[in-house]
């Protein structure tokens, strides 16, 4: 499939472009030139869901081979890395429901790459209850609460306010409206609140 930059590609580089194709023919050198920019923050988003290293290596992992075979399916209409991260993300729901166990989420833990030790850092937000992530007093209330928001809920205040996407970028990663992103994060932020309030208030 031949690409133009601008037409009916979205966000894509022609050097992007040449890997998507070159991966397409089966070249695993292309691929993992292709998506080694967004290998750090697929597996940073699979570990906040999942709150373990090592389910979050498998699913990452899980995630980019099933990202390998389908690339073919890939067709420009939103950025690589968007693409990417929805079939993350979607994994990481997928693991969750399967297993069903109650992780918890260390939103200031390191974690260890190729690269040496890296800490999940979060976003400086002015807005309650994002604030309060930042405060070391009350991450373990953070981490409580987080983990009991419903999945729905978990993945947009993940990836808003934790990862920084916009809704934009969230609308093309779940593969729903904007106004639906909107709404999401607004429940999801009501509940944190509740749920944090009423841990502050025990």
């Amino acid at each position: 499939m031949e690409y133009e930059v601008g037409k009916g590609v979205e966000g894509l580089s022609q050097e992007e472009i040449s890997l998507i194709e070159e991966s397409k023919q089966g070249d695993i050198e292309s691929f993992e030139r292709l998506i080694e920019p967004y290998q750090k923050k697929a597996f940073n988003i699979a570990y906040r869901m999942l709150g373990n290293l090592e389910d979050a290596n498998d699913v990452t992992q899980e995630a980019l081979i099933k990202i390998y075979r389908s690339i073919n399916k890939f067709k420009g209409n939103s950025r690589f890395s968007t693409w990417l991260y929805s079939i993350v993300t979607n994994s990481c729901i997928d693991y969750i429901r399967k297993n069903r166990r109650g992780k918890v989420i260390y939103l200031d833990k390191d974690y260890e790459t190729e690269e040496g030790n890296y800490q999940l850092e979060i976003p400086d937000n002015n807005n309650s209850p994002e604030i309060l992530l930042e405060r070391k007093e009350t991450q373990y209330i953070i981490h409580d609460a987080i983990n009991q928001l419903t999945y729905e809920h978990k993945e947009v205040i993940i990836l808003r306010d934790i990862e920084g996407f916009s809704y934009q970028e969230i609308s093309e990663i779940l593969k729903c409206s904007e106004g639906t992103v909107k709404s999401r994060i607004s429940r999801a932020r009501s509940s944190l609140r509740i749920l944090i309030t009423e841990k502050l208030k025990a």
